[in-house]
């Protein structure tokens, strides 16, 4: 079974509603599994660490998750057009598996949440293709073959899976949203498969 690995950083919860989003639509193929997995909170006193474990939701993400899995999935909210800094912060002590190579090759994509719809969503897709860009990740977006792309009044785009929270977080998944996350899933893990010969 090969592994997707989902890594998320999500405060109110909708950048972990488009990561369970793109957990189905890996899932739908066979011979996927997904492993999902989060970033602790950066402590503004450093005396102050997280729990080694989440109290809710999906675990922390490890060096052995990033090594073993077959494809990554990056997500976190917008913050002022780029990522937050939580998700920044653990990419930022990934120098080990660059120098070892351990990301080289293998596909990636990215989502993100925004409150508003002008919320920087595509320039915080961008800046998290750049670390996968130094990984030598190979980049999977969302092509205009999928529908809900020239459909959608809400999040998505070309780049990866986006969503428009509102301001209190408190606006759902929209249909086309949550049918663009799936796609960039599946598409992610097919991608994985058809790279390790298992899929013609």
């Amino acid at each position: 079974m090969r592994e997707v690995l989902i890594v998320y950083y999500s405060r109110h919860g909708s950048t972990r509603a488009l990561a369970q989003s793109i957990a189905r639509g890996a899932e739908s193929l066979p011979g996927i599994a997904v492993r999902l997995r989060t970033v602790p909170e950066v402590a503004s006193v450093t005396q102050v660490a997280q729990p080694a474990v989440p109290d809710e939701g999906a675990p922390y993400v490890t060096a052995d998750d990033l090594r073993e899995c077959c494809a990554l999935a990056l997500g976190s909210p917008t913050r002022f057009g780029n990522m937050a800094a939580p998700l920044k912060h653990f990419l930022d002590g990934t120098t080990g598996e660059w120098l070892t190579g351990a990301l080289s090759g293998k596909p990636a994509a990215v989502f993100t949440s925004t409150a508003s719809q002008h919320g920087g969503q595509e320039s915080t897709l961008l800046s998290m293709m750049l670390p996968l860009l130094h990984h030598g990740m190979l980049l999977v977006g969302i092509p205009y073959s999928e529908a809900a792309l020239a459909q959608t009044v809400g999040g998505g785009s070309p780049y990866g899976a986006s969503h428009v929270a509102g301001s209190g977080a408190q606006v759902p998944l929209s249909e086309h949203e949550r049918q663009l996350a799936q796609a960039l899933g599946r598409r992610l893990a097919e991608t994985a498969l058809r790279l390790q010969g298992g899929l013609s």
